[in-house]
């Protein structure tokens, strides 16, 4: 692989996976241009809190959410029975839930939604931010399963102009892809990952460069695209 390969992250990235792009000699900036805050009101608290003392069937779809909720309920050790995507919400669910079980995981919210439905859930607590992306719930819904969102974290857009000419950029969500093009133009030459195709297809209503997306709802996939596509 060349040594002079720029790309940049618009969202925070594992050291590890930092460590890996310098490994094979890419240069990879991380300039997050969304901020991510939990929900903070006694209703929401409270919401979140009652959930924790009745069964209930559950949705993760980001670390973020899985944080959120977790620092709501502190010592409450909730049974849910619990749905997520990707390797790092999984984790994330297994180190702060202990006696919750995972039914089921996916690589994505489609795949995700199919289990669900054909496992023959009636109705699921979808725990998300306010900028969710609709395949799930919508998904759910169109085959009469209750879904009940309950909204703990805000996704902020932080727009900045970027001086440096990149080979690669990374996304990872529509936010992001919104905040970056509010202020920046990209090159002809240059080639966008992103995570998932509502990403790729949110970044298709601002440029016509190529764009490679990963089906696998995690960092690690896209990041993995960027290498490997750069690779010599």
């Amino acid at each position: 692989m060349a040594n002079n390969i720029q790309i940049l992250s618009t969202a925070s990235l594992d050291e590890l996976l930092l460590q890996k792009a310098v490994a094979q000699g890419v240069q990879l900036d991380v300039v997050p241009f969304i901020k991510v805050s939990a929900i903070k009101s006694d209703a929401l608290e409270e919401r979140v809190v009652d959930l924790c003392y009745v069964e209930a069937t559950v949705v993760f779809t980001s670390v973020n959410a899985v944080k959120a909720v977790s620092d709501i309920i502190l010592s409450a050790d909730p049974k849910w029975d619990i749905y997520c995507i990707g390797n790092a919400t999984k984790d994330a669910v297994g180190s702060q839930f202990k006696s919750a079980e995972i039914i089921g995981a996916a690589e994505n919210a489609a795949e995700l939604a199919s289990l669900i439905i054909e496992d023959g859930e009636e109705e699921v607590v979808f725990f998300c931010g306010d900028k969710r992306m609709d395949t799930l719930p919508d998904t759910l819904r169109e085959n009469e399963i209750e879904v009940y969102e309950v909204v703990v974290y805000h996704t902020q857009e932080t727009p900045r102009t970027m001086s440096k000419l990149y080979d690669g950029i990374l996304f990872f969500s529509p936010s992001a892809v919104i905040s970056f093009f509010y202020s920046n133009k990209i090159g002809p030459d240059v080639i966008l990952f992103a995570i998932g195709n509502t990403t790729a297809n949110a970044i298709k209503k601002h440029t016509s460069n190529k764009v490679i997306f990963s089906e696998t709802a995690g960092k690690e996939s896209v990041v993995e695209y960027a290498l490997n596509y750069f690779k010599k």
